[in-house]
């Protein structure tokens, strides 16, 4: 007689459940850890998933291949230890909640305290823990789920204290001040790794604007000038972005690149003008066969401009001359030169004009070069004195940017942030047949003002945010910075030591991230999060990081002393664990106690 079970019927599912009892029964999981006491260990802590939310096949695959790692490491011998875990902070938990309850972001603090607010997002949390822990288990995926580690409870949040309380005193952890995506539509800034989540970047169509800023006539312009009609000079740059045309403050163009300097007439007034652009782009804007042609006999509107290319000069020679503000809505309030011609190493002639307009409020690269030039961002000051920029954080303009005719002021500077019945209620406000977006607005004022040399439509890709499907804005913010930048010399060592497969991965992909490192961004404007451990006076002048609830107590203790506090809330649990407590003790590590 054979010593194997003879099986009349394949059932899979059923030998499923014979193996998973089987497995439990007799702490098969348990034991392939407690057997290996004493043998080197291989620790693995799971990337924790949101309970808030139900499984996908996704987390079944993932789960697949974190299980053969650690089986494998069994097999060599080592034990393996292996611990759950579950996400609960951040927003898709703000957001779930904020749906449930019928609030916005706006309404925390007005229609529902802070306080109550993330009493919500706690009991919200682990809203599907029960389907998780099933499917766990059903998939055969071994994690110890009796002792998970939970992001809101005090005791992982102290130890996120403790780790940047180490880089604290490394001088690895600042505040700093700088352009970051921001999602308006779900008011956080976000991370790199989020803007490559699948679908960010998405094609649009939309209105773009070759601007006119028109050369002040000085001393080292006047080569820019000789036999021009009506001194009209005109530097010409290109934007996919009119809404940050009025916080231009600088031009930036290509110290080594030559630029044409050509006399023209304006399609959209029928204005004689001379403009300067890129040499290599004169075939974007001019039809070569128009060189040279008869200005006389052109009729405004016609499309094929007559031009003639007078001279051509390196941009080097461009750098340093003023122009006039192009939508003179507001003045920057910060120190600074302004409306000058710089000079950056990351213009082209790719595509636009050569030169590029520079907003350092609006972009990354604009920041950098208009620093390093002395240009100031274009600041105003809002009702506290504080000085921000001409858009709000929820992608609206500014009282600043108020138009007796276009509007502007209190306007998305997306339409996509607007509703239909939003979008409806602007086109009868602004009397038009039909909703204009505030970006063709621009054009259309620029257009009448002799400001505009070329408006069209053009398609390309713009990232959008990820949890709410709405166009991100590169916003000013200030944030906390890990400067991962000090050690990226190491990190590019250690990196080059791994035994990569394919290679191609770690010397590709991986490999230039690490050679394009930026200071990681470690803030985010959540209400239900792990506050930063950082105390602050008004005035900046004094700064402390706590690292653990000890010190926390301590220091509270300080401030009792000194008057500035009645009394110590958490001083009546010392002696005992105080990790173990939660907020049903009066132990809440989270806004508005934190």
């Amino acid at each position: 007689m054979s010593k194997y079970r003879e099986h009349k019927k394949i059932d899979f599912p059923a030998f499923e459940k014979e193996v998973l009892a089987f497995w439990k029964e007799n702490k098969i999981f348990e034991k392939s850890v407690s057997s290996r006491e004493g043998k080197p260990t291989f620790t693995f802590y799971e990337g924790p998933p949101s309970a808030n939310g139900m499984p996908g096949i996704h987390h079944v695959i993932s789960r697949t291949i974190k299980d053969v790692f650690c089986r494998y490491k069994t097999l060599q011998g080592f034990q393996v230890s292996r611990k759950g875990g579950w996400d609960t902070h951040g927003l898709p938990i703000e957001l779930q909640v904020e749906k449930k309850l019928g609030i916005t972001k706006d309404d925390i603090g007005k229609k529902i305290s802070v306080e109550d607010y993330n009493k919500a997002c706690r009991e919200d949390v682990l809203k599907f823990k029960h389907v998780w822990d099933d499917i766990t288990e059903k998939i055969g995926y071994w994690v110890d789920l009796d002792n998970p580690y939970i992001t809101y409870e005090n005791k992982y949040i102290e130890s996120c204290w403790n780790l940047l309380k180490r880089l604290y005193d490394k001088n690895l952890l600042y505040k700093g001040y700088t352009i970051q995506p921001y999602s308006p539509a779900a008011g956080t800034g976000l991370s790199s790794h989020e803007l490559n989540q699948p679908g960010t970047y998405q094609d649009v169509k939309d209105t773009t604007v070759v601007a006119q800023f028109k050369v002040k006539k000085q001393e080292h312009s006047t080569f820019l000038f000789d036999g021009a009609a009506d001194d009209n000079v005109f530097f010409l740059a290109w934007t996919t972005t009119p809404w940050t045309l009025p916080s231009n403050t600088a031009l930036t163009v290509g110290a080594k690149i030559d630029y044409a300097i050509v006399d023209t007439i304006n399609p959209y007034t029928g204005i004689k003008i001379r403009v300067v652009l890129a040499e290599a782009l004169l075939g974007k804007h001019f039809n070569p066969e128009n060189e040279n042609g008869d200005f006389s006999a052109y009729n405004k509107g016609d499309k094929d401009l007559p031009y003639k290319v007078i001279n051509t000069i390196k941009g080097s020679q461009l750098v340093g001359l003023d122009y006039e503000q192009l939508l003179p809505y507001a003045q920057p309030q910060e120190e600074g030169d302004t409306f000058k011609v710089i000079a950056g190493a990351f213009v082209t002639t790719v595509d636009g004009t050569g030169i590029v307009h520079t907003a350092p409020t609006f972009g990354a690269d604009d920041m950098l070069v208009a620093k390093q030039a002395g240009i100031a961002p274009m600041l105003v000051k809002d009702e506290e004195g504080d000085l921000v920029p001409l858009v709000n954080l929820q992608g609206r303009f500014r009282p600043e940017m108020h138009d007796d005719e276009f509007g502007f002021a209190g306007e998305p500077v997306k339409a996509e942030y607007l509703s239909d019945e939003e979008k409806e209620a602007e086109r009868i406000k602004q009397g038009r047949d039909k909703y204009l977006t505030v970006d063709e607005r621009i054009s259309i004022k620029l257009k009448q003002e002799n400001r505009a040399f070329k408006v069209e439509k053009y398609e390309h890709t713009y990232p959008h945010c990820w949890r709410t499907n709405k166009p991100i804005l590169y916003y000013p913010l200030k944030s906390w910075f890990i400067r991962t930048t000090a050690v990226k010399d190491r990190l590019i060592e250690l990196n080059n030591t791994i035994n990569w497969k394919p290679k191609s991965t770690g010397t590709g992909r991986f490999g230039d991230w690490l050679k394009n490192l930026v200071d990681w961004n470690l803030s985010r404007s959540r209400y239900w999060g792990t506050p930063l451990p950082i105390w602050r006076t008004e005035d900046e002048e004094e700064e402390i990081c706590i690292g653990s609830l000890e010190e926390l107590i301590t220091e509270i203790d300080k401030a009792v002393s000194a008057g500035v506090m009645e009394h110590n809330p958490y001083k009546s649990h010392q002696g005992k664990d105080i990790t173990e407590f939660g907020a049903e003790d009066g132990i809440d590590l989270h806004r508005p106690y934190v």
